[in-house]
């Protein structure tokens, strides 16, 4: 069973979105279902994990009504304010819904670089590891030091690491994204999301470009802790659902296929608890 562990649905008219009201216009606009569902029957996709992208918890509702209609959704990641007072509350709350299968807090999005390690947030974490929640972690190379420190206080917690942590492959940045991820891999059980590369790339790009960074995920995480996905639709922005899925296996011919088939659907499955 392939899954694609991080796709999107959206539809800008809700308001709530922010980032998205700011987007090239390729993306501004509904993202559904209906338009997603040949995508994935083309690319062999069987399954999906629906990802927040708005910082609203009435987003998430949106998103969870959207997959309980939508069978191929096999699990959605949400939204809850961590700095809220009665934040455990929420997160408790949140861990009754059975769809829910995980928290992303848009840390990419928060101005103070060092939030993730905050010590007041220890509690909210800690609610999410003892209800089983996983923590998606939506950073980029300037937040891994915080978040390194962060996992080191909840050895319970499930977390991903969204997007490769976001590398600047445009600009060629490598050494010291790699340095951090690799302490991250040999210190916690995280995972990592081979997805989002497409987008942190030149316009154009070829296999050639992401293969460096394809190689050190795979090489630091291995694929029983390495997941696909598309980030679709963001993904529009600079590559197309097939291309990508495409161009993933190819940069993934090296492993053996028990090893490709974790990354394109088991490691995915493993962790966010998808049954066929």
């Amino acid at each position: 069973m392939r899954i694609d562990a991080h796709q999107h649905f959206w539809r800008p008219a809700r308001g709530d979105y922010g980032w998205l009201d700011r987007a090239p216009s390729a993306i501004v606009r509904d993202a559904m279902p209906e338009e997603l569902e040949p995508l994935l029957t083309a690319a062999g996709v069987q399954r999906t994990i629906l990802v927040q992208a708005a910082p609203s918890e009435a987003e998430t509702a949106f998103l969870l009504s959207l997959a309980a209609l939508t069978p191929f959704v096999a699990g959605v990641v949400g939204w809850i304010d961590f700095d809220a007072p009665d934040a455990v509350r929420r997160v408790q709350a949140a861990a009754t819904t059975p769809l829910l299968r995980g928290l992303r807090p848009m840390v990419q999005d928060i101005d103070d670089t060092s939030w993730l390690a905050r010590s007041d947030l220890d509690p909210v974490f800690e609610a999410m590891a003892e209800a089983g929640l996983r923590f998606d972690a939506l950073v980029q190379p300037r937040h891994l030091a915080a978040l390194r420190e962060r996992l080191r206080r909840h050895p319970g917690l499930r977390v991903v690491i969204d997007h490769g942590a976001k590398p600047n492959i445009a600009r060629g940045d490598i050494s010291a994204w790699r340095d951090d991820l690799r302490a991250i891999a040999a210190e916690t059980s995280a995972c990592c999301k081979l997805s989002g590369l497409a987008t942190e790339a030149a316009p154009g790009w070829a296999d050639a470009d992401l293969a460096p960074y394809v190689d050190v995920l795979a090489a630091t995480f291995g694929a029983h802790r390495l997941m696909w996905g598309s980030d679709w639709p963001v993904l529009n922005l600079n590559g197309d659902y097939l291309g990508w899925s495409e161009a993933a296996d190819r940069l993934l011919a090296d492993l053996s296929p028990e090893d490709l088939a974790w990354v394109r659907g088991g490691t995915a499955a493993e962790f966010y608890g998808v049954v066929a």
